[in-house]
């Protein structure tokens, strides 16, 4: 019987640092993922190792109860992305703004392709801790209890982000994006 996240992380802690390697097995794609939609593949391949580190470095800030280590593993990716942004963001001044939001980039990479102008505008249009809440929700498929967790914030201001994102989102889209362009295209 496999371990679950929890009991891996707590046998890496208590003298088995291979167990950690269950996690690493269980999580791997899914953190690669989440970094590629947020920077390119060779960005990714090259952040993933970092995660790793950090994430066997800090298990023991890992809440065993968790059932589930990717919200976690999310927030320590989330931070390595943050770190490379500030490194490869030119001028000092962006480098140590706070309010700069490396999320265009991100937005400029959605593949639709007959919405893509009017979904990169929505979701420009979004604050930037709505949309990396929807983001989470969109793209990573967590639950607002996991998002909480990635983000460090409390579960009710992650629902409450989520639907005021949602909302947001779809009325921004509506207004640019008139109802015939959305329809399928009619056969000759």
């Amino acid at each position: 019987m496999e371990l679950t996240d929890g009991e891996a992380v707590a046998a890496s802690l208590a003298g088995q640092p291979e167990e950690f390697a269950v996690v690493v097995r269980r999580h791997g794609q899914a953190v690669h993922g989440y970094l590629v939609r947020r920077s390119d593949c060779q960005t990714a391949d090259d952040l993933l190792g970092e995660v790793w580190l950090r994430a066997f470095r800090s298990r023991r800030s890992y809440m065993q109860h968790w059932p589930n280590a990717r919200p976690w593993l999310y927030g320590i990716a989330r931070n390595v992305l943050r770190a490379q942004w500030r490194r490869s963001v030119p001028g000092p001044d962006r480098r140590t703004d706070p309010g700069h939001d490396p999320w265009p980039d991100v937005d400029a990479r959605l593949d639709a392709a007959r919405q893509r102008p009017a979904l990169e505008d929505a979701l420009r249009a979004l604050n930037p801790k709505d949309r990396e809440v929807l983001l989470l929700a969109a793209w990573e498929n967590l639950t607002p209890a996991e998002i909480a967790v990635s983000l460090g914030i409390a579960p009710g201001t992650a629902r409450w982000r989520l639907h005021r994102a949602r909302t947001q989102f779809r009325q921004r889209f509506d207004e640019i994006t008139p109802r015939s362009a959305l329809a399928c295209p009619k056969e000759a």
